[in-house]
């Protein structure tokens, strides 16, 4: 049998999988992604991409301007409410001003939210991964997977027949069943199931129902059905999403009952309709209870399946797939000993967990207390969790007296290792650049041109003792503070440095001088990449 070789085998072509094979693509390392669909999603699926998620893709040339075109031909604003149908005079609304709620994200990240179909994101990156390179097969599926010491091999089938597949590695990507996560005896924890959704896709013109260029989300409860609609321009395609009830299945929702259910959700009983499409999905709480088996890595869903409400599900996926593929990069590269891959379940895992757990809980509110009984309460600040997760693992060399949280509050940033390398506006040569545009292709050394100097000379004798990736910029030299806020975000004086890593994460930080700064750096990059 025909056997073929890469580095890296990307299993699933949503969220997880695409980003994963994208930013491989983009640090030139080779991968293959197959996936048994034929396309990208036709559904929506998700909607809107949060600002962590984007931060990770936005180093990629072009991508977010493009995703940020989508969002401007959708709308401006976006609004979430809970009502009984779309003509309820009273609805509860959840989020009623999304540039109110979330006017603190210009001040903490150069990012914007991108309120854009999951369907049309997918679309975006897997052009974007095949014009870098990567080798994307779709109507393929794995049939089997075995591993070694020295990699795996995975045995696929497409319209042509069966082939071999030989990789150092793999990221499993293959959705909330995840065949991957059960073929590798993957044990999992959670709620479980907790339903079935029908989906329905429909076109229908709602002019007068749903303000110009403003997306809503509404989550309908009414004595027919429970479920969620999403509508946006008015006229076009929307998607309403109608929970199972007990006894229900997928032969129930015919294409009449369908139509019945939009004029219900709608409020217009006469309304024109025409379901474009139906899909049936799980609504569930599952967690992988690790993300790494081996030489597999899980990712998205296959990693941690989490109720919709709360909307995180599908920036989680693409953080994980954005998140893995650097560390991938830095073991192939031989930058990081293999140890280092370890990380991505140390810092991941914990996120996801806190993640889906915050997405039942929201679920939990919406139910009633009876049927709640067990299930998490909600986050103190949701929105603030958008970028305060920290990370904790051998790859983040933590302070003395560090709490050990997995959130901080972004509003207030401090540069300590374990969180978000703190946005700071600067001048290049009379171009205003956030911080941020540094990360992403490297390790970036830091430090302030007061007392600066000898950390970048440790910086070049670093990269050439250990090979590494690492950009050093002196801030206040060629780029200038604009705002004044570097060392104060940072947590530096004059003569200390900061080590933020390619995801934009603070690695280490000396708050003050040294004695020998090359060794010190060295030594710190050493336990940082498992060498």
């Amino acid at each position: 049998m025909e056997q073929e070789r890469v580095p890296v085998l990307v299993v699933g072509g949503g969220y997880a999988g695409l980003s994963a094979a994208m930013l491989l693509a983009w640090r030139e390392v080779p991968v293959m992604l197959v996936e048994r669909h034929p396309s990208t999603s036709i559904q929506p699926k998700a909607f809107g991409v949060g600002p962590r998620a984007l931060e990770l893709l936005r180093p990629v040339p072009g991508l977010e301007s493009t995703l940020a075109g989508i969002w401007t031909g959708i709308g401006d604003n976006m609004r979430i409410a809970i009502a009984q149908t779309m003509v309820d005079p009273n609805p509860h609304m959840i989020m009623n001003d999304e540039q109110e709620e979330l006017a603190f994200l210009a001040d903490v990240t150069p990012a914007a939210l991108v309120g854009a179909p999951q369907a049309e994101i997918e679309r975006v990156l897997r052009v974007k991964a095949e014009e870098l390179g990567a080798d994307l097969r779709f109507s393929t599926e794995l049939c089997s997977l075995e591993q070694d010491e020295d990699g795996v091999t995975a045995r696929i089938r497409d319209v042509d027949g069966e082939r071999l597949v030989r990789a150092d590695y793999v990221v499993a990507a293959d959705g909330y069943r995840s065949p991957l996560r059960k073929l590798l005896n993957l044990p999992t924890s959670g709620k479980g199931e907790l339903g079935r959704m029908c989906s329905i896709m429909f076109d229908a013109d709602l002019t007068g129902l749903v303000r110009e260029r403003e997306v809503t989300l509404w989550y309908l409860q009414n004595e027919v059905f429970t479920g969620v609609i999403v509508t946006g321009t008015g006229v076009g395609a929307h998607v309403l999403g109608v929970n199972y009830a007990e006894g229900e299945s997928a032969a129930d929702f015919t294409d009449e009952r369908c139509v019945e259910l939009v004029r219900i959700a709608t409020g217009r009983p006469e309304l024109d309709v025409r379901v474009l499409d139906k899909a049936t999905f799980g609504i569930g709480h599952v967690l992988a209870d690790r993300y790494r088996a081996g030489r597999v890595f899980f990712a998205g869903d296959a990693a941690h399946t989490m109720p919709p409400t709360g909307g995180q599900g599908g920036s989680t996926a693409l953080q994980d797939g954005c998140d893995i593929a650097w560390r991938l990069w830095l073991v192939l590269t031989g930058q990081a000993g293999a140890g280092f891959l370890d990380t991505y379940d140390a810092e991941r895992r914990p996120i996801g967990t806190l993640t889906a757990d915050a997405q039942l809980a929201n679920l939990g509110v919406r139910m009633p207390p009876a049927a709640r009984i067990g299930y998490p309460e909600p986050l103190d600040d949701p929105i603030g969790a958008l970028l305060g997760h920290r990370y904790h693992s051998t790859a983040i060399l933590n302070e003395p007296g560090d709490d050990g949280s997995l959130l901080e509050d972004p509003r207030v940033p401090n540069g300590r290792p374990g969180g978000r390398a703190p946005h700071v506006v600067l001048d290049w040569d009379g171009q205003r650049i956030a911080i941020g545009d540094l990360f992403g292709s490297s390790f970036v050394l830091l430090a302030d041109k007061q007392g600066g100097q000898a950390w970048m000379e440790a910086g070049r004798l670093v990269k050439e003792r250990l090979g590494v990736e690492l950009t050093r910029l002196l801030v206040n030299d060629e780029l200038m503070d604009v705002e004044g806020r570097f060392r104060e975000r940072y947590g530096v004086g004059g003569g200390g440095a900061v080590l933020v890593r390619p995801d934009g994460y603070v690695a280490w930080r000396s708050p003050d001088p040294v004695t020998n700064p090359a060794d010190t750096l060295e030594h710190a990059l050493r336990q940082i990449l498992s060498r």
